[in-house]
Order: structure tokens, then sequence, then C-alpha cells
């Protein structure tokens, strides 16, 4: 019974108002009983806007920090433009509905490449910003373009849409290797040439002579490669079991607190420390 009376009082209420369908929204405004019907945008910005602008209010919705830049005609040939940067670039516009479905995947992505400084994932509305789309032509939404270091024409994106094909066109195009959430792969600063020494540093009597022809090989490589003779210098003073004492001591310490920067600092040094660990193994069942 108790139900029924419910179901009769707000069926009588939106007769009152004029309701017929679900949802309706009304906005009572004070000191008026009849209500304005509301018919602008669904979305939770459309809905503080409209509130705003009929009472005099100034509320706003706090939203989440976003790691996908956001350009515009004032930053975009700063950044995009830049010859030292790599930049995928949606061209979106706020009422588009794949946009919107896009929207989170990207914002992953974002995360994901977050600290490398020269790989930037970026945005456009395209929708305010005309001229830039007219600029590149955007003709329809979501456009995404990259605009590598060496292509500032911007190079269209034809790849799936979902977090994993992001990525790995990103890593192609921005000679990475992340993995989904910002970290690092298992092979990032590993190099097979010095690989294949530090095999031959953990079975060889005398690992000196390796060390020193490691040194003269990693001379002009990229400052990872380094890490390879200051790991094989720490095994001939302290024994091979250098490798599992800093392996586990790395590995606990990623377990903390620390920068972007020093968590690829450290799981590039791991990943190196497993390349001596697996030829330590193999020699071992030998």
């Amino acid at each position: 019974k108790q139900w029924y009376q419910r179901r009769v009082a707000i069926t009588a209420g939106a007769a009152r108002f004029g309701v017929t369908g679900y949802p309706t929204l009304k906005f009572f405004k004070k000191g008026k009983t009849e209500p304005e019907a509301y018919s602008s945008g669904r979305t939770a910005d459309d809905i503080v806007s409209f509130i705003n602008r009929e009472s005099g209010s100034r509320g706003f919705i706090k939203k989440a920090a976003s790691t996908v830049v956001q350009l515009d005609s004032s930053n975009f040939d700063s950044i995009a433009l830049n010859a030292n940067n790599d930049v995928l670039v949606e061209f979106y516009a706020p009422w588009c509905g794949h946009c919107k479905k896009l929207t989170p995947i990207y914002e992953e992505v974002g995360k994901t490449f977050k600290s490398d400084k020269n790989c930037v994932v970026a945005k456009v509305d395209a929708d305010s910003e005309k001229e830039l789309g007219s600029r590149f032509g955007v003709s329809g939404f979501p456009t995404i373009k990259f605009f590598s270091k060496d292509n500032k024409e911007g190079e269209a994106y034809n790849g799936g849409r979902g977090e994993e094909d992001f990525t790995k066109y990103l890593n192609e195009k921005c000679g990475l290797k992340r993995v989904s959430g910002g970290g690092l792969a298992g092979d990032a600063g590993r190099i097979e040439a010095l690989d294949v020494l530090a095999a031959k540093f953990m079975g060889a009597e005398e690992k000196a002579a390796v060390m020193e022809e490691t040194v003269v090989a990693s001379a002009d490589m990229e400052k990872e490669a380094q890490y390879y003779h200051k790991v094989m210098k720490k095994v001939i003073e302290k024994g091979d079991d250098f490798i599992n004492t800093e392996t586990s001591r790395l590995s606990r310490m990623l377990e903390g607190s620390m920068s972007d920067e020093k968590k690829d600092q450290f799981t590039v040094r791991l990943n190196v420390l497993g390349a001596f660990a697996s030829s330590a193994d193999d020699h071992t069942e030998l």
C-alpha cells in the first residue's frame, strides 16, 4: 500500500510539471513557482555552466590532472613544431562521441609517456581552434597526427585506437621501450653486443681482459652502455654473487617512493644485471 501511494505521488508530481519522459531536467529559480525546462547539453560541464549562469554562482568541477598536453594557438608551434620533440596530437571536438570514447584511452597513453620530455602526447580542441584545424587539414574528429622531429607537416596516424596500439606506435617512432603505466620493458637498456660480452665475462677466467674489451666496445654508445663495464668491475672486486645482491638491493628500492627518472634508471640497471644473471645461471648449470 505504501509503495502504491508513493508511486501515485510521484506520478502526480510529474504530471504537474509536464514530465513525459526521463530524464527530464527542470530548473526551479529562486522566487518562482514554475520551473524552467533545461534543454542544454548533458555533460557535467554543461549543467554546471547552466546553473552558474542562472543562479549567479561560481561552481566548478575539479578535474584530475591530465598528462596529455593541451595545445592551442599560443603554444602549438613551440611544442608540436619544436625540432627536439616527437609529438602525437589529437585534434578533437568536445561534442564528438568518438572523441569522448577515446579520451580515457588517450589519457592512459599520456601517463605511459609522461616521463619522456621529447615524446609528447598532446591534444587540440579543433572546434575552438579552427585555424589550427584548417592549417593541418582537419576535416573530421578525432584526427590524429604525428609530428616527428624530421616531419613537421604532420603524418596521419591510421593505426588502432587501443592503448597498446598507441604505445607500440610511439615506442617505434620515439625509439623508446615503454609499457602501459609508464614503466620500462624488460629489454630497455640492454644492448645485444654487450649482452654477448656479459655472457663471455661470466664464463671467463681472465675477466679483466673481457672488461677492457667491453670498455672499448661501449665507448661510443649511449650512457646506459657504461653500466655493463661497471658491473664487471664490481664482480671482479666482490665476486659473482654481486649480481644477486645488487639485483635484490635495486628491487627493494624500486618498491619505495622515488622520481620517475630514478625508477627508469634503476629499471635499466636491473635489466642489464639480468644479462649477467642469466649468463651466470647458464655457466652454473654447465
